[in-house]
């Protein structure tokens, strides 16, 4: 059994020890302690991850090690022992996570009583090395469900594009999956692949993203016009088409296609699956729809979407704003949306993007690159981007949107990449603080895109997830087989095999809620930093 005890209150973390020879860790030499202790003090700068800890040890053992320990030490009474670590730093409060590199190194061992003599503002924890889980790679090309590529036309000329797999599973739980912005049903291609040998799955592009663009100009340039520049930009022409005419690619569109599309081409409720603006928009059609959703699945959901007023809820507000994101683009406004587009759809801006939500760049593939490049030379890209941008919030808040939803008891389960710079995984625990039944997965090293970084864990849990839904709970919940990670914040190792090579990440079920705090402190300290406020490290 093996034991950490941090202190809750003060930066102070204190391991027992009880080892029968040295040990180095990480480049820490920890020397023959019989029932000792190493205290190590951690300064306010240490907190940040990835720096370096100085750690002291003569704190503790001044008092309790015997001649021969302090020896071994070599303590001065002017000079403290320090041990710099050559990776990450100890974590503090409850959190356990940045002491990955210690974690199942065998030298933590349980010490009788810790908890009760440490006082009630400890936190003990329990490390105890389980096996690490072995899951399952993608399905080759042979074993993968078969994708298929349809389109349905929604109202006038306006066409969505779809993915589909797993059609000959009849009776199976139906899966609909929502791309974040930017990319479009082909981000889902591994899931489509795994899952749909299980279940039927779908993957859509939002209209004015992906292959959803439109087909015609929205707003064709009147008179003699540069050809080129007209089949560079559509829509920014004086007359917009009628088949146009209320086309804003806005929230409220968005919630309206993934209703329609439910009832009119899968036939029933189904499961929602939302990365980022996906995710987003899986929540708001959830909240809305509740009687075709029989549950949700959030990936790194952003929580929250556009900055224009909506009319029906601020009317006199939305008044201020003179455009709407309606067609066609204003005069004033094509200017700023060229030279913005021109910028951000360059080949090396799309892959500074990508390297900044992938921790992973090996995911980063070719393919991937090539798809999202697709998109952004279509003729009417540019302009859906301005009316995407300029288009008003929904009818409903992000709190509202999970009030609904918890009203209405929807199962949700959340899938977070922790090393997410964009959605920081505190939003994810602040969904799970106001509906406390949610199902909440971390997963490290991930970023923004854990579907497409960790396919293979994703699958996993949310394969795992809807089986314990079919089933009413006889089938158990990933991770919840086991005890310990009811009743702490430990981390589990997950294993699989991609391409002969055998890849591991890190994974915990998250229970606690996270304090107001915490959270105002972790969405607002890049604002502290800039301003010269101190840096205040929030680790939940």
């Amino acid at each position: 059994m093996e034991t950490v005890a941090c202190s809750r209150y003060a930066p102070v973390a204190i391991i027992p020890l009880n080892f029968q020879c040295s040990r180095i860790i990480k480049g820490l030499k920890l020397c023959k302690l019989p029932g000792g202790f190493l205290k190590r003090n951690i300064n306010k700068r240490h907190r940040l991850r990835y720096r370096p800890l100085v750690a002291s040890a003569k704190g503790r053992l001044k008092g309790d090690a015997n001649e021969e320990t302090k020896k071994q030490y070599e303590f001065d009474e002017n000079d403290s022992t320090q041990v710099q670590f050559n990776e990450h730093p100890l974590a503090f409060g409850s959190s356990i996570s940045s002491m990955e590199p210690l974690i199942g190194s065998s030298c933590f061992l349980e010490e009788e009583g810790l908890g009760e003599s440490m006082g009630k503002d400890l936190t003990v924890i329990d490390t105890k090395p389980s096996s690490v889980i072995q899951i399952p790679g993608l399905p080759d090309g042979n074993n993968g469900s078969c994708i298929t590529s349809g389109s349905w036309e929604w109202k006038h000329k306006w066409i969505v594009n779809y993915d589909k797999a797993g059609s000959q599973n009849v009776g199976a739980p139906a899966v609909l999956f929502l791309p974040g912005f930017g990319v479009g049903s082909f981000h889902y291609d591994n899931q489509l692949r795994d899952l749909g040998r299980n279940f039927r799955v779908w993957a859509i592009d939002f209209l004015g993203q992906g292959k959803s663009l439109p087909c015609d100009d929205p707003a064709p340039p009147v008179g003699e016009v540069d050809s080129e520049e007209n089949i560079k930009y559509w829509g920014f022409g004086p007359k917009v088409e009628p088949w146009a005419s209320e086309l804003v690619y806005s929230v409220d569109l968005w919630r309206d296609q993934i209703r329609n599309f439910v009832e009119q081409v899968i036939g029933e409720p189904i499961y929602v699956v939302g990365n980022s603006l996906g995710g987003f928009m899986g929540l708001y059609f959830a909240a809305c729809y509740p009687q075709l959703v029989r549950g949700i699945s959030l990936l790194n959901a952003t929580p929250f979407w556009a900055f224009i007023p909506n009319s029906s809820r601020s009317p006199n507000m939305a008044k201020l704003f003179p455009w709407a994101g309606n067609f066609p683009v204003p005069p004033k406004a094509r200017k700023l949306t060229e030279f913005v587009w021109s910028k951000i759809s360059e080949p090396e801006a799309i892959k500074n993007v990508l390297k900044q939500v992938y921790v992973d760049h090996s995911a980063m593939t070719d393919e991937l690159f090539s798809r999202i490049l697709e998109v952004t030379e279509h003729p009417a890209a540019a302009a859906s981007f301005a009316s995407i941008i300029f288009a008003p919030q929904g009818e409903l808040s992000f709190n509202e949107i999970l009030l609904r939803c918890q009203e209405m008891n929807i199962p949700i389960c959340l899938i977070y990449g922790r090393e997410d710079p964009w959605v920081r995984p505190q939003w994810g625990q602040l969904v799970k603080s106001q509906v406390p039944d949610a199902v909440y997965y971390e997963i490290s090293p991930a970023g923004h895109c854990p579907h497409s970084e960790v396919p293979e864990v994703v699958n996993f849990l949310l394969r795992g997830w809807i089986e314990n839904r079919e089933s009413q709970a006889s089938v158990a919940l990933p991770l919840y087989d086991d005890p310990s990670l009811l009743h702490s914040d430990l981390w589990r190792e997950m294993e699989f095999e991609r391409k002969g090579l055998r890849r591991s990440v890190q994974v915990r079920v998250v229970r606690s809620k996270t304090p107001f705090w915490k959270f105002f402190l972790s969405v607002f300290q890049p604002l502290l930093r800039i301003f010269g406020g101190k840096s205040y490290k929030t680790r939940i």
